[in-house]
């Protein structure tokens, strides 16, 4: 594991931390923005089933998949952004790796 700088480390951790803050808030906002505006969104259908009753039983689970996996993505590029990205090297037949 290789050594990063302070100033590097705290930009690091700020950037994540704001991800995981942006993407839990709407995490949020979806799951219980649905059970607030309840009433409001009946008069909407989706698939057939009230708007607010198809988010409540699959829609926030798929959003929230979703964002696993744009989690995941972004998080990639912010360690590639901050140089946190190990090269990985292939061993061909008959090698081995060394660490």
């Amino acid at each position: 594991m290789k050594k990063i700088d302070k100033k590097i480390a705290d930009a690091y951790f700020h950037a994540r931390v704001r991800l995981i803050s942006i993407l839990l808030l709407f995490w949020f906002a979806v799951s219980f923005g649905m059970v607030l505006f309840a009433e409001t969104l009946a008069e909407y259908t989706f698939n057939g089933f009230p708007l607010h009753y198809f988010m409540g039983a699959q829609g926030s689970i798929v959003v929230f998949i979703i964002l696993l996996f744009v989690n995941a993505y972004i998080s990639d590029r912010i360690d590639q952004k901050y140089g946190l990205v190990e090269k990985r090297v292939k061993a061909t037949k008959g090698q081995t790796l060394q660490s």
